[in-house]
């Protein structure tokens, strides 16, 4: 049994066919049937149900591509501690939200490029919850979020956190009063949904304090809810630090509510059973190189 014929099952599998699968691993279909041949002749066993047309694998099969799933980590995880940054050659799949991608991740891409060369890193901007489902399904190697996912799946290390602060348009409020959170409550308040990490942390603080929002806009895109917040249209928790450009040219105010917004967590996310060094090397990029203080930083 060899990785080459390994690495042809799971492929073929992952891909959903012979030619793609040979396609990926730059060889040629007929390269791939002998491989997957060879190992059902080494083993006297048949991997794949020849009465269908698809490429369906029988109960032998579906147990070695579990095998064949579980080696082929194990021995890119060896390749990664033993081999020098500059020479390893894999694809990482990152998945952040959207204030990541608008602020630190360009800086985070240039590093792990500068360190690993032949490393295709390939960002996904997402929801929190979409992210976290791409990570279960094994369709992302790791992702940032917000920590509210307490899930024993998953292995995490806090990144950073953010400083929010509620904002208006200075049009709409006497940013210079003081206002108790129930009192803003009777404003329309521009919220997060329920996809959005920090949209669960901070519905999930409002209900301990028996808040109650009788006007609220809700949305998952934190683009729409500043133009909103800008434009009057109510009052929304956003990113103090990030946005300090736009509370500076008057677009936006601070207002100054009790009790204080907690800060949101910001950790990295992967299946806790996975043990990659390239992994653990870019949560210490991600650690050294978050920086929320800005939007599109160079």
């Amino acid at each position: 049994m060899t990785f080459k014929q390994l690495e042809a099952l799971y492929w073929v599998i992952q891909l959903g066919g012979f030619a793609l699968a040979a396609n990926r691993l730059h060889t040629t279909q007929s390269a791939i049937s002998k491989r997957i041949q060879e190992l059902e002749s080494t083993f006297n066993i048949e991997l794949f149900d020849r009465s269908q047309r698809s490429a369906r694998l029988t109960e032998k099969g579906e147990e070695m591509f579990a095998l064949a799933t579980q080696l082929l980590k194990q021995r890119d995880a060896a390749v990664e501690q033993f081999s020098r940054p500059e020479v390893i050659q894999r694809r990482l799949r990152l998945g952040v939200t959207e204030l990541t991608a608008m602020t630190w991740l360009p800086r985070l891409v240039s590093l792990v490029q500068e360190r690993y060369p032949k490393v295709t890193i390939e960002p996904d901007v997402d929801l929190s919850m979409g992210l976290r489902d791409k990570l279960l399904a094994n369709e992302m190697d790791l992702i940032i979020v917000p920590d509210v996912f307490p899930d024993s799946r998953f292995s995490s290390r806090l990144i950073n956190s953010v400083d929010s602060a509620w904002m208006c348009s200075p049009s709409l409020m006497d940013a210079s009063l003081p206002v108790t959170l129930h009192e803003l409550a009777r404003q329309r308040l521009l919220i997060q949904g329920d996809k959005s990490g920090t949209g669960i942390l901070y519905q999930r603080w409002f209900e301990s304090l028996g808040l109650e929002m009788p006007q609220t806009i809700s949305s998952n895109n934190m683009i729409a809810l500043i133009g909103m917040t800008v434009a009057g249209l109510g009052c929304s928790y956003l990113p103090r630090d990030c946005l300090s450009a736009l509370v500076t040219n008057g677009s936006l105010a601070i207002l100054n509510v009790r009790p204080a917004l907690p800060k949101v967590p910001y950790v990295a996310l992967q299946k806790r059973e996975v043990h990659s060094a390239l992994i653990d090397s870019v949560i210490m990029l991600a650690e050294h190189c978050s920086d929320f203080s800005g939007m599109f930083q160079r």
